[in-house]
C-alpha cells in the first residue's frame, strides 16, 4: 500500500486538493445566507411607535416617509438625497452630555468603515431644533470630524422631527406630555435599506453592535 501511494503520490494529492475544494464549493453553496429582518411597528417596542401605527405588521405597508430637514450648511436635504442609499439614521442634540458623545464617536468610526461604500451614508437628526439651528450643527460637525460627503447633520420643524422619529424609524419615546411633540431620544442607529425599509436597530454607544452594523450593511450591499 505505501509503494502504491509512493508511486501515484502525485496523483493523490491533486485529488485530495480538488476534493478539498469541490466539498468547500458545496459547503458554500449550501450554507443558508443570513438574512436581515424588515422590520415593521408591530416588531417594535410600543414606547417608540406612534399609537395609530403600532398594529401595522404587514413588510410591505411600512416604508420610511418622505422628508425634508436643513443641514449643517443651511442646504435642503430630501429622501431623494438618500435615494438608491442604504444609510444609517439617528436621533440626537448637541448638547447632550450622556449617551451623545459616546454615540457621536461611534458614528464617525461608522463613518470611517463606510468611507469606500459609494451606496452607504449617515442622517443624524437633532431633537431639540430650537437650539439646534444649522450653524450650531456646523460647528458641532467641524469639531466630531463629519465628513460633509457621508453625513448629514439635519434640523427642522419639530413636529416633523416627532413624525419621523416616531412613525417613520421607530426610534424615540415620547418625553414632557406638557410640552407639544416633545420626545426623548435613545441609543438607536437605524439601518435603512434602499427601498426605505428598517433592517436592524443598533446600540450605538457600543462597538460590538456598530461591528454588526458594519457586517449587516456588507450584507445589504450584497443582495443588491
Amino acid at each position: 500500500m505505501l509503494e502504491l501511494f509512493k508511486k501515484y503520490r502525485l496523483f493523490f494529492l491533486v485529488m485530495f486538493a480538488l476534493s478539498a475544494i469541490i466539498l468547500t464549493l458545496f459547503y458554500n453553496a449550501l450554507k443558508p445566507q443570513k438574512q436581515l429582518p424588515i422590520y415593521t411597528p408591530s416588531m417594535v417596542n410600543a414606547e417608540m411607535v406612534d399609537s395609530t401605527i403600532q398594529h401595522i405588521a404587514n413588510k410591505k405597508m411600512h416604508h420610511i416617509a418622505d422628508f425634508e430637514f436643513t443641514n449643517q450648511n443651511g442646504k435642503t436635504i430630501t429622501n431623494k438625497d438618500y435615494e438608491n442609499t442604504i444609510y444609517i439614521a439617528d436621533f440626537f442634540f448637541t448638547t447632550c452630555q450622556t449617551i451623545c458623545p459616546i454615540m457621536t464617536d461611534n458614528m464617525v468610526w461608522v463613518q470611517d468603515q463606510i468611507q469606500q461604500m459609494d451606496d452607504v451614508k449617515i442622517l443624524s437628526h437633532t431633537v431639540i431644533p430650537e437650539i439646534d439651528t444649522p450653524e450650531v450643527l456646523k460647528a458641532y460637525a467641524l469639531k466630531k470630524g463629519v465628513n460633509e460627503e457621508k453625513w448629514n447633520l439635519v434640523t427642522g420643524k419639530k413636529e416633523d422631527i416627532y413624525y419621523i422619529a416616531r412613525k417613520s424609524y421607530l426610534a424615540v419615546k415620547t418625553g414632557d406630555p406638557s410640552q407639544m411633540y416633545d420626545m426623548v431620544h435613545t441609543e438607536n442607529f437605524i439601518l435603512v435599506d434602499k427601498k426605505r425599509r428598517v433592517r436592524g436597530f443598533y446600540d450605538g454607544t457600543k462597538m460590538e453592535d456598530m461591528e454588526k452594523l458594519i457586517e449587516d450593511i456588507k450584507i445589504l450591499r450584497d443582495k443588491n
